[in-house]
């Protein structure tokens, strides 16, 4: 209960803050922004105290304190106009509004369901697309209570934590203000989930030319997945593919569907078979939005961040006050999620160099940027730059996942982007050759993002530069969605026209829902029981600030549950973060087969727990020897934990 108190109270604040600053704009505007601002602060207030003290219930409560400073401070430096009153735009958007971006909430609330720790018969179930990367999140997020900023790894102890956290110690926040940890993920990303929504119809009603244009756009961005689906029904009476080859194309007719929805990755948005198929455009909901945590929270910021600039952008109107609150939420993204941030930043210089050319003013975009790189250098300099110095990162490398290694085009360059967005890219190259300032002025910055994410790779792992592409196409769906229009509009008379229009929605929108579907279909064990009982006796019966040998597999119940350090984690995050763990796995390794020889191991690295369960068997460990040495704790089946003798 008192974390949704401290929620509601953060959203107020948020709400009465912008209800200060920004009078002018809409009140449904107003509420969004404040809503947004109130989740912002949430994440930074509490992680910046936390630098000071431990990360415990009393930091929760002492962050009420800036908050509460802060809304003083946008009261007293209010602004003195009058308040713009709900009027008829307010009224299409709350339509739109409860058409679009709630279904598209609706839709997320099930996926959170299913796919977040869902407990059934002691066992905590997931879904397809945070069966991998979740229980990253989860370690951070139950490593965190207790503990003063910044931290390390708690899956790779003396490297510090330089992955954007934010999202994760938001969690927390929840988590040690009383909420179980399936609430502590759901709640605040239901929230963020039904911001990004908003946002983004919000943001296209006041960018595109009229309502229809902005909810067309809308659904550009979140139902998006190209021609993957022609695949599937090529030469669908005939079987031409099998298990691991070709498996889109598996079986015939409903077969083919049914690979869709019960096959691992066989979405023809992003499908597991890289090399026969080169579908890349991942559906943003089912693959970024719901597992990409940082990624959710990023857009959660950057919408309103894009909203605030681009309707100053569009009507010359540069209020001091929302440059500044423009300022503070750029200036807030590096450690929330950094490739909203460099896309942000990207998108701007190509705005600047646009105003510039046109002889516009300059001095709002230094405001702006002044107080955004003021705020951002010491999350650069502290975390980004310190974990992305190695190698693997910032490296040359032309037309992204469609040219692996360098090596060549898999697919003819126009190609691979016609088949992986589909029609609406060949609508975005018809609506460049139009004579329209505004969409020309949002291409310019738009299409910086989009050449340098073509030529220059940002981390070890090629495919996370779509977190720039996706930015690059929320931007361009909007002037394509006013385009698409221009040409229904050109079709007026034809009697075929409902027909059309039918057709090309179901190409542009088939492939997204089948990825949509998919995951609302998936289903998988990410914890047993037994894993669950043995977090439990962990997070019961350990010090918090304990350290276990265990393998290195990714669904891991001591960090990811019990939130406990490890020696070791997996390289399926920590490779890609530019660590190699090389050395100390061949540690584990040799300590597991032989404890005797390698006695050493657990002081060297500090362990005060030794976990033997199913993933260690398979190190072909010496059970007898380590009965030997050290203390049995806990046995559970095959899962024993072994205590290290203190000295």
């Amino acid at each position: 209960m008192m974390g949704i108190l401290v929620l509601l109270v953060y959203l107020l604040a948020g709400v009465f803050i912008t209800r200060c600053l920004l009078p002018r704009l809409s009140p449904v505007i107003r509420v969004y922004l404040g809503l947004a601002l109130g989740m912002f602060l949430l994440m930074w207030l509490p992680a910046l105290l936390a630098f000071l003290r431990p990360f415990d219930g009393l930091t929760q409560t002492l962050s009420l304190l800036p908050l509460a400073g802060l809304a003083t401070a946008a009261y007293l430096g209010r602004s003195r106009q009058t308040a713009r009153a709900f009027d008829e735009t307010d009224k299409i958007a709350l339509r739109l509004l409860a058409m679009v971006a709630l279904p598209l909430t609706v839709i997320g609330a099930y996926l959170l369901h299913t796919h977040i720790l869902r407990p059934e018969g002691g066992a905590l179930y997931t879904g397809q697309a945070t069966y991998g990367d979740f229980p990253l999140h989860l370690s951070i997020i139950t490593s965190l209570p207790g503990k003063t900023l910044p931290v390390d790894y708690s899956i790779l102890p003396g490297v510090r934590l330089g992955y954007p956290f934010l999202v994760n110690s938001l969690s927390t926040t929840f988590l040690i203000l009383g909420l179980p940890l399936r609430w502590a993920v759901i709640v605040p990303s239901l929230l963020l989930m039904a911001l990004v929504f908003a946002g983004m119809l919000l943001l296209a009603l006041r960018v595109c030319k009229r309502p229809g244009a902005a909810v067309l756009a809308t659904l550009l961005v979140f139902l998006n997945g190209g021609l993957g689906f022609l695949y599937a029904a090529d030469m669908v009476g005939v079987p031409l593919g099998s298990a691991g080859s070709n498996q889109l194309q598996q079986g015939v007719w409903l077969d083919r569907l049914r690979t869709i929805l019960q096959g691992w990755y066989q979405t023809p948005a992003n499908h597991a078979e890289f090399t026969q198929y080169n579908l890349r455009w991942s559906n943003i909901i089912a693959d970024m939005l719901l597992p990409q945590r940082t990624f959710l929270a990023g857009w959660a910021v950057l919408l309103p961040c894009l909203y605030l600039l681009l309707d100053m952008m569009k009507e010359e109107e540069w209020d001091t006050r929302q440059l500044i609150l423009l300022g503070v939420m750029a200036g807030g993204l590096p450690l929330i999620h950094t490739h909203s941030f460099l896309a942000l930043g990207m998108m701007s210089a190509g705005f600047v160099a646009h105003a510039l050319i046109r002889k516009r003013a300059f001095m709002p975009w230094l405001i702006y940027g002044g107080i955004a790189v003021v705020l951002a250098l010491p999350q650069l300099i502290g975390f980004t730059f310190t974990q992305s110095a190695g190698e693997g990162f910032l490296r040359f490398q032309f037309n992204w996942v469609n040219n692996p290694g360098g090596r060549g085009l898999n697919d003819a360059y126009l190609f691979f982007y016609i088949k992986n967005i589909g029609l609406p890219f060949l609508l975005l190259i018809f609506a460049l050759f139009e004579k329209n300032a505004w969409h020309r002025r949002l291409f310019a910055g738009a299409f910086v993002i989009f050449v340098i994410a073509e030529f220059i790779l940002f981390q070890p792992n090629v495919y996370d530069n779509n977190k720039l592409f996706y930015v690059w196409w929320l931007i361009c769906a909007m002037p394509v969605a006013d385009f698409s229009f221009t040409l229904f509009d050109k079709l007026k008379g034809l009697r075929a026209r409902p027909v059309i229009a039918m057709l090309a929605v179901f190409v542009m929108f088939v492939t997204g829902i089948l990825a949509i579907a998919r995951e609302m279909a998936s289903d998988y064990m990410h914890f047993s029981a037994a894993d669950a009982r043995l977090a439990d006796f962990i997070r019961d019966e350990t010090p918090p600030g304990s350290r276990f040998i265990t393998g290195t597999q990714h669904t891991n119940p001591v960090s990811s549950l019990a939130g406990r350090e490890i020696v070791c984690g997996p390289d399926l995050w920590l490779y890609y973060h530019g660590f190699d763990t090389r050395a100390r796995q061949e540690d584990l390794a040799r300590f597991y087969q032989n404890p005797a020889a390698f006695a050493d191991i657990p002081q060297k690295y500090g362990a005060d727990y030794i976990l033997l369960g199913p993933h260690e068997r398979g190190y072909q460990p010496n059970q007898d020897a380590l009965e030997e040495r050290y203390e049995r704790v806990y046995e559970d089946g095959d899962i024993l934990l072994y205590k290290v003798p203190e000295g």
